[in-house]
């Protein structure tokens, strides 16, 4: 049964609940060209760093003593050293790099090039290409399944994702979904593939063993005009209960229950909510909202967001970590 739509109101910072272990979020800022820095204790910014021309993906390495940033308008991966902060390597990443994935291998870094229909692998540690492999037009989405056997790209002009064979690099079959794909998300057993459509309006639910749609979901927002409402990032809760969605324009993120695909709410956030990511006890999601600037702090229990935290100008990827 759907549960009555409760619109979650953005509370004063006075009100804010710290977050019981410190840990740290990164967020990129498309228009500074910077990262900001936020402690997860005090929910406060304490450093703002400067990068390449158009930060937007960013993904840790798996010990988390690298960042890797997608300065999409230097036409390179940079790499980050965490513990000093600094800049200390540009891998070879094609044209327009967006998002990208690293495989569980943590060597094997696959990026989507929109500028080049391609998905460069690039070795992170040798900085050497190891393929690239032509896909539909204006590549932007990536995710590498749990056991590494996939590497998924959607196209947005194309309306497809890609299936790519990580053993062989080579592109092996193809799902069409709905306008515009933006975003991929496996399960955390590598069973289902979560892919949002931004202008399409639904995320498609795809069994990886058949790569077949399985359920396409829809949304609804008392008041917003559907064209508004445009999925764009999805995270999945670590427990298998929820699935998040960011919906863009529409400035709210759906919550899913992933046992029957019902929406179970919808919470208000900043302005043109773009990417999400858990803290790392997963008590808390936070979301990047891009025209408002700032930061959305969800408490998972109480599904409500407790703060907003002002960032740079168009923040689109966050990180979190211990």
């Amino acid at each position: 049964m759907r549960i009555p739509f409760i619109k979650a109101a953005l509370v004063s910072a006075m009100l804010a609940t710290p977050l019981a272990h410190a840990a740290t979020a990164i967020v990129s800022n498309e228009k500074d060209d910077t990262l900001s820095f936020i402690d997860l204790k005090t929910l406060e910014v304490t450093d703002t760093v400067s990068v390449g021309q158009r930060p937007r993906g960013i993904i840790l390495s798996k010990d988390k003593s690298r960042l890797y940033i997608c300065a999409s308008d230097s036409d390179t991966v940079q790499v980050m050293d965490l513990a000093s902060r600094k800049i200390i390597a540009n891998l070879p990443s094609g044209e327009d790099p967006e998002q990208f994935s690293l495989h569980p291998d943590d060597r094997r870094l696959y990026i989507a090039n929109e500028d080049d229909a391609l998905v460069t692998v690039v070795n992170t540690e040798s900085h050497e290409v190891l393929a690239q492999i032509e896909v539909g037009v204006e590549p932007e989405g990536m995710a590498v399944s749990p056991d590494g056997r996939w590497a998924v790209n959607t196209s947005e002009t194309t309306s497809m994702l890609h299936w790519i064979d990580t053993e062989t690099h080579e592109l092996v079959d193809n799902t069409l979904v709905d306008q515009r794909p933006r975003h991929v998300e496996f399960t955390r057993d590598g069973s289902m593939l979560w892919a949002s459509a931004e202008i399409g309006g639904t995320v498609s639910i795809i069994d990886v063993a058949s790569r077949e749609i399985i359920k396409k979901l829809n949304f609804q927002i008392r008041g917003i005009h559907p064209d508004k409402i445009q999925p764009v990032g999805v995270k999945l809760s670590a427990d298998g209960r929820f699935a998040f969605v960011a919906l863009g324009p529409a400035n709210h993120v759906a919550v899913v229950d992933t046992s029957n695909y019902e929406v179970l709410d919808y919470l208000l956030v900043g302005r043109r909510v773009w990417h999400m990511e858990f803290t790392p006890d997963q008590k808390y999601l936070l979301t990047t909202n891009g025209v408002s600037g700032d930061v959305s702090v969800i408490d998972i229990d109480k599904m409500k967001v407790i703060k907003s935290i002002k960032v740079g100008r168009y923040p689109w990827g966050v990180v979190t970590l211990e």
